[in-house]
């Protein structure tokens, strides 16, 4: 049995849409994805989670008290913070890249674009000390609010049996990644044709679309799917000319200098969110192997029709503008020169117009049905009120007028 699917609750809408939201949060395992990976020292339980969750939303956590993880990673928009280009964190602060969505990450194995973290847990850490998300300088005022607020008191003792100086930061980090585990979502229209049999539950363009995705776009490859479920991912990290192709002609000199500061003690987690060229270096800035120069994880694309802008950096902004990219062979400008560290597998598609339609077509069909009534229900806020509810001068400095929140998962 997996864990409950975080469920967005629609009020004031047909009784319809509330059923068929409601009905999807005692689903235990969703059609189209496997059992969630748990790890074996952070069990799940129903009260961690919804200590997670409180976290999660808890806004005096950042230097403002105006930015929870909730931010950038809104349940209203389906985790993320669509349609900003990037996120805006303290101060109206933004970073150099894109919140992805928190839904379904629990089956990544590496996070942030870059995989910098390693687990989920790790990457709770993270957002609350970078300057252009919450900004705090250390984790001292997260610890001190748990350990004194009377319901985080109460709630750590019952999950951890800690209290006082007993809970640490990888309390609260296990509590966040137990709620953001339970963010898990299937049963799209696709999952119903190909995994569960209904030749109804998708378009014949659609149908049309999953077989250009699977043949002549070579979607699948990094996009991969099994034989009973699909994660849309392959876990892996491309070099697919986004970004990149920006400052290929200058990496000659910023990688090994990106490379100095690093040895000399730059935080990389900073830089990449500060520093535009330091974000366009991707794995690279991790691994420092040069193959991976420009490379970003594989996103998943499920729920990929509600979550726009797209990649890294939120630089194209309809799945039209993906496909065309991908279908010039990894430049959004046909004009553009090919980057020299452009993944080898990515090389133009030469698709039709009607097959770039078709692809389209197949990627909304991934969108699972309570994410596609929030959409239809923000798009509609006069017969719909959308609310969800929470369960329970060195190379890398930042440059200054660009710093522009944060990359969350």
């Amino acid at each position: 049995m997996g864990p409950p699917i975080h469920t967005v609750r629609v009020a004031t809408c047909a009784t319809i849409l509330s059923g068929l939201l409601m009905a999807s949060a005692v689903m235990a395992q969703p059609l189209g994805l496997p059992p969630v990976p748990i790890p074996p020292d952070n069990p799940q339980t129903p009260e961690k989670i919804a200590l997670g969750d409180k976290l999660f939303n808890d806004k005096r956590f950042s230097s403002t008290g105006e930015v929870s993880c909730a931010t950038c990673h809104d349940p209203t928009k389906a985790f993320t913070d669509s349609p900003l280009v990037t996120s805006e964190g303290i101060n109206k602060l933004t970073g150099t890249r894109n919140a992805p969505t928190v839904i379904n990450s629990a089956y990544f194995k590496l996070f942030f674009w870059d995989g910098r973290s390693h687990d989920m847990e790790d990457q709770a850490q993270h957002p609350i000390i970078n300057p252009v998300e919450m900004g705090l300088v250390n984790h001292d005022p997260v610890l001190k609010i748990v350990r004194s607020d009377a319901d985080y008191v109460a709630r750590f003792k019952k999950v951890f049996n800690k209290e006082g100086n007993q809970v640490t930061m990888k309390e609260v980090q296990q509590a966040i990644a137990s709620f953001e585990r339970t963010i898990v979502s299937g049963d799209s229209p696709f999952d119903k044709w190909h995994y569960g049999g209904d030749e109804k539950a998708v378009s014949e363009q659609a149908k049309r679309g999953f077989n250009v995705f699977l043949n002549k776009g070579r979607c699948v490859s990094c996009h991969a799917i099994e034989q009973n479920f699909a994660l849309f991912t392959d876990n892996r990290f491309h070099n697919i000319g986004v970004g990149v192709n920006r400052i290929q002609n200058e990496i000659p000199q910023f990688a090994p200098a990106f490379l100095s500061a690093k040895a000399a003690g730059t935080d990389v987690d900073k830089a990449v969110l500060t520093n535009p060229k330091a974000s366009e270096l991707g794995r690279f800035a991790v691994t420092e192997t040069l193959d991976e120069i420009g490379s970003f994880k594989t996103s998943t694309l499920r729920n990929v029709a509600v979550t726009a802008p797209f990649m890294h950096d939120g630089s194209l902004k309809t799945l039209r503008d993906v496909v065309d990219h991908y279908n010039n062979g990894g430049v959004t400008d046909p004009k553009q020169p090919i980057n020299d560290f452009l993944s080898g597998g990515i090389r133009p598609l030469n698709l039709t117009e009607d097959e770039k339609s078709d692809l389209v077509a197949f990627m909304e069909s991934l969108t699972s049905p309570q994410f596609a009534a929030q959409k239809a229900a923000s798009a509609n806020p006069i017969s719909c009120n959308v609310k969800t509810t929470v369960a329970a001068s060195s190379p890398v400095a930042p440059t200054q007028k660009s710093i522009s929140g944060g990359e969350g998962m």
